[in-house]
């Protein structure tokens, strides 16, 4: 990313605390990093990680991609999970909530996916390291 985009991120995020009423230091408690480090991503002085990112966008109960769409930072989408959220949109027995819930259920799935990977490769060089 690029200096004003990281700017425009933490404007973002800035926008978003104050809307939600809430001063940086019970923000950055809530987001779980320090209220200096949250000054600077809020002036665009820093980028945060996509994990601080994640953990902000659940303080503000919105998604990560919710925030980087609103910054113009979108990130390129997997053809699968366009595919998905279309086929959950076009479907008539579906009423709007639950499309909702299912394109979040399904988001949630996607998004803990990697770490799943992580601890099952993890898990799988433990095993082979016991055995040896």
């Amino acid at each position: 990313m690029t200096e004003p985009a990281a700017s425009s991120l933490g404007e973002i995020i800035r926008r978003q605390r104050e809307l939600n009423r809430l001063s940086m230091r019970r923000f950055a408690q809530l987001a779980g990093i320090s209220n200096p480090y949250l000054s600077q991503i809020e002036r665009g002085l820093r980028e945060p990680s996509e994990r601080v990112v994640e953990a902000i966008a659940r303080s503000l109960q919105t998604s990560a991609d919710a925030l980087y769409e609103e910054a113009g930072l979108v990130a390129e989408e997997d053809p699968a999970a366009g595919a998905v959220a279309a086929a959950i949109a076009a479907d008539p027995d579906l009423t709007p909530r639950q499309r909702k819930i299912m394109l979040e259920v399904y988001e949630a799935f996607v998004a803990a996916e990697p770490a799943a990977r992580q601890t099952r490769h993890r898990s799988r060089a433990a095993r082979d390291a016991a055995g040896s």
